[in-house]
């Protein structure tokens, strides 16, 4: 979409509806806009979504994947286990008109099996889980040849050395701060703020 404004993709991205039943189990935490935005169109700018096939892996409610369509994307496949999130997402892919550019599949990303240019994703932080978002690593490596994935910062040494000795490129890094409502009985305070960092990586294959 030539002549796109970040801020203006910032404010499309707010329409997306969080999930009104998140699980702390599957740590069903909403992208906020502003990070969305901002990584979506640093992937845009750097040629990685206009004409491509791309992929988001736990699309949750869809924010990356719309966010892609939205952009140009030649197809998304927008994958997640949960079906009322994919319910969202596919009622707001329809009015915004890009239902044909995407591809809602309703299972475990551990079963995806299909080739994509880019994977954008923002897997569960391990709060609940530790190491939860490396299966989403491993499937993006698997079929990639980009991904740009969102992480917990205090994690990030870990995940450089286990990019680096699979002998991906690490090409990007950029840290945000991710506010946290309270949304499950286990939050004392009303909002928690948090650093993550996405990684961009190119995907080396022999």
């Amino acid at each position: 979409m030539a002549g796109i404004k970040k801020k203006d993709l910032e404010i499309k991205l707010e329409e997306i509806p969080d999930h009104p039943n998140p699980s702390p189990e599957k740590e069903q935490y909403s992208t906020p806009a502003y990070i969305a935005s901002d990584i979506l169109f640093s992937a845009y700018v750097k040629g990685d979504i206009i004409g491509k096939v791309v992929a988001d892996l736990g699309c949750g409610t869809g924010i990356f994947a719309l966010g892609a369509a939205y952009l140009g994307a030649k197809k998304v496949k927008a994958v997640d286990i949960d079906e009322e999130a994919l319910d969202i997402a596919k009622k707001k892919a329809k009015e915004w008109s890009v239902s044909q550019s995407i591809d809602f599949e309703r299972k475990d990303v551990s079963d995806f099996r299909s080739d994509v240019d880019t994977v954008l994703m923002n897997p569960p932080f391990g709060s609940q889980k530790k190491g939860a978002d490396i299966p989403f690593l491993k499937k993006a490596f698997e079929f990639s040849k980009t991904t740009y994935s969102l992480h917990n910062e205090k994690t990030v040494d870990f995940l450089e050395k286990f990019i680096n000795d699979r002998g991906h490129d690490l090409f990007w890094e950029k840290r945000y701060m991710f506010e946290i409502y309270n949304q499950f009985k286990f939050h004392t305070k009303e909002k928690k703020d948090f650093e993550v960092i996405v990684l961009g990586i190119k995907i080396k294959r022999e």
